[in-house]
């Protein structure tokens, strides 16, 4: 029997899966629980409709992904931070500085979190950083920290 799972079930599939089942297995357990619904024509078609309205909304956000990595690639952020001694500076520039910066510099609004730096920036000079837009999907930004 084929059924539509409601809910991940244990050894048998994730929420939203088209599952062949046995049929006492479906009616005595899965279907009384509300584990899972009877795969008629018209949850097929519901479940192959979600499927590539799924598909759809990946495809677009990975497009938009590459794009803004394109666009990454000619950008330069300058940040501008008081001089202390020795060439250094007080404190540090994070990622969260970096983003804030490219918004205010370039109209760009990347989460903090995809900013990949390995450590805060302490001394002036260039920088590039990889920044993870979407699953194997990164872009390169580049920052130069100078004195005020």
């Amino acid at each position: 029997m084929k059924v539509i799972l409601t809910q991940d079930v244990k050894g048998q599939g994730k929420k939203g899966q088209l599952i062949d089942v046995s049929e006492g297995y479906a009616r005595n357990f899965l279907l009384p629980k509300g584990l899972a619904m009877q795969a008629g024509a018209k949850e097929l078609n519901e479940l192959k409709n979600r499927e590539s309205a799924q598909k759809f909304k990946i495809e677009t956000e990975q497009k938009e992904a590459r794009a803004l990595a394109e666009k990454l690639m000619g950008v330069v952020v300058k940040i501008l931070v008081a001089p202390g001694a020795d060439g250094r500076f007080y404190g540090s520039v994070t990622a969260m500085d970096v983003a804030e910066e490219l918004k205010k510099q370039h109209g760009i609004e990347i989460d903090k979190r995809k900013i990949v730096m390995d450590s805060p920036i302490k001394a002036f000079g260039n920088y590039t950083f990889d920044v993870k837009l979407y699953a194997e999907i990164s872009g390169k930004l580049n920052v130069i920290v100078t004195e005020k």
